[in-house]
């Protein structure tokens, strides 16, 4: 620290200067690790070390302190190890439910400390300002949270959402922001593979900055094309040889483990020391319940050892190997280094008690103790009721009757089967999607198996990727009626109705996506909506999430928007009836 503040607050020559002179003992260091074992991303080698910290910059790493080298605070490791804060490569941090600072508060504490995000869910809501918001929000923070700014609002054109279309031009205004990086994940690979207009006048704006892709079962010609558009990563891999392919291809492969996507088990042994330089990990959508019941990224290195990948080569991904991918690693009069533990890189150190188990013991953020930082106050976001649906009568939620697509759930995917069954076929539950942005639309119905062949009730959300309209699953359409006008009521979240009235449910009033709560409160929220999901026979153990991509037209293989039932493979709309 220099004058009580970071590195981040004061003049780049100053913090660099303060630096320089602790390191030669001209100034007390403001915190000394004593005898660590240090892992060194470059050659992902452990060493024993002492590790100075001035600044919020690492001063010196040396074998011993050194003469005449003092520090304000001293810690002695005892050899336990340090590595560098963990990276997520991509987030949104609307599906943690929590707005930006108190995602921070839930996992910076993990050792979470830098996060890639896209923002594109609260921008599929408000637009421009969404964005905005999310944008100023991360200037605030001690998390060192930088923006993707989203490629793809809307997705398609077989949904609707609140925000419209973001242009190239509209991203353009916003690329300058310190915390902007790049373009975020491009969803629409028919448009890239068709050079869309529009889509090619984005890549073009961005040629030369951090490119995201969203590419799931993409290979062959196809994806030789979506990569030479200039698409650097992908996240929507999951199995090992499609995986491997993008990898072989340039595309950097970010090992996702969410919520409902887990890809771990699937990935792990595509990340070796020889890819290390090019496979990260990443979250993606991932609530409190699991960050509290699992962890955040360290939820992925401990299961990616377990699996058998070396520890030094998990650590190293989980955070130099991100870093140099989107240029953490490059020092610019915006930013620290980050992802190493190295003289003159940013002090986001971890001290583990154990590093095959990742058992995170202490955070540093910027030199500073994780557990003393204050959660950081943010402006509200720039809207109020978000949820404007034109409430349908229960007789307009049944879908048509007879042998019909039924979306097959496949747990811990958001990929789907496509099925075809009777409509009252054991397991087939009532589906429906409710435009909410305001255009009085009628409910788009369909049918879904996976939620269980005891379902008696409803869940529904306003968490629906990505254009976030009413998604809600039954076997009752008043009470699917009646969980849709609470969450009209609440301003979006989370709710389980059974019998004409509500058991159970979270409320999320900004943008029908997040809370101003504490994680621990959304957990014991959750916790109960997951209890109440149970007793009305709920067979998925997070269905909410699960409910949430049902509405996602770009992942295979069937989806229902609210403009009806769209074949993903094809990308078009089809009728519900399959006779």
């Amino acid at each position: 620290m220099i004058g009580g503040m970071s590195a981040r607050d004061v003049p780049w020559r100053e913090a660099i200067g303060g630096c320089v002179e602790a390191a030669q003992g001209r100034r007390p260091l403001d915190l000394l690790l004593e005898d660590v074992l240090v892992l060194d991303v470059f050659s992902c080698a452990w060493r024993r070390a002492h590790v100075g910290v001035a600044g919020g910059l690492i001063a010196a790493v040396d074998p011993s302190p050194g003469p005449g080298l003092t520090a304000r605070r001293v810690i002695r490791g005892g050899g336990r190890p340090l590595v560098p804060g963990f990276i997520d490569a991509h987030v949104h941090v609307e599906s943690s439910l929590l707005t930006p600072a108190r995602f921070q508060e839930a996992v910076l504490p993990r050792g979470t400390t830098t996060a890639v995000c896209d923002p594109h869910e609260v921008a599929n809501v408000l637009g421009v300002p969404g964005l905005a918001w999310v944008l100023d929000g991360a200037a605030r923070l001690d998390l060192d949270l930088r923006v993707m700014l989203s490629a793809c609002v809307p997705a398609t054109d077989m949904e609707t959402n609140g925000g419209g279309r973001i242009e190239a031009r509209d991203l353009l205004a916003l690329a300058d922001h310190p915390r902007a990086l790049g373009l975020a994940e491009v969803m629409n690979v028919p448009g890239v593979l068709g050079l869309d207009p529009g889509l090619v006048d984005k890549l073009e704006a961005f040629l030369g900055q951090p490119i995201d892709g969203h590419a799931p079962q993409v290979r062959g010609r196809a994806l030789s094309a979506y990569a030479a558009a200039g698409i650097h990563s992908c996240h929507e891999s999951s199995e090992l040889d499609e995986a491997r392919e993008k990898l072989e291809k340039g595309v950097a492969v970010w090992v996702r483990e969410g919520s409902v996507a887990k890809d771990l088990d699937a990935l792990a042994p595509l990340l070796t020391l020889a890819t290390s330089t090019s496979v990260g990990f990443c979250t993606d959508d991932r609530n409190p319940l699991d960050i509290a019941r699992e962890g955040h990224l360290d939820h992925l290195v401990r299961g990616a050892i377990r699996k058998g990948v070396p520890a030094e080569v998990a650590y190293r991904a989980a955070s130099w190997t991100v870093a140099r991918h989107y240029g953490l690693d490059r020092s610019t009069p915006r930013a620290l280094r980050r992802g190493a533990i190295a003289p003159g890189w940013a002090a986001d150190l971890l001290l583990l008690d154990d590093a095959a188990t990742c058992a995170v013991s202490r955070v540093w953020k910027d030199g500073r103790d994780a557990a003393e930082l204050a959660v950081p106050a943010l402006a509200a976001p720039p809207l109020d009721n978000t949820v404007r649906a034109a409430l349908p009568d229960a007789a307009a939620l049944e879908g048509p009757s007879g042998p019909v697509h039924v979306i097959g759930v496949v747990p811990g995917k958001i990929i789907t089967e496509r099925l075809v069954l009777p409509h009252d076929a054991p397991g087939v539950a009532r589906l429906a999607v409710l435009e909410r942005h305001g255009r009085g639309s009628r409910p788009a119905c369909g049918y879904a198996r996976g939620f269980g062949e005891r379902l008696r009730g409803a869940i529904a959300s306003s968490v629906g990727h990505d254009s976030h309209n009413l998604a809600v699953v039954g076997s009752s359409a008043n009470d699917m009626r009646v969980a849709l006008a609470h969450l009209a009521a609440t301003g979006g979240g989370f709710c389980v109705a059974q019998d004409g009235r509500v058991l159970a449910d979270l409320p999320l009033p900004i943008a029908g996506l997040m809370t101003t709560a504490t994680p621990s409160e959304v957990t014991g929220a959750l916790e109960r909506l997951h209890a109440a999901s149970a007793a009305i026979g709920c067979a998925l153990p997070d269905p909410f999430l699960q409910l949430a991509f049902l509405s996602l037209p770009v992942i295979p293989a069937l989806k229902l928007t609210d403009k009806g039932l769209v074949d993903v493979e094809r990308f078009q709309l089809i009728d519900v009836r399959a006779a």
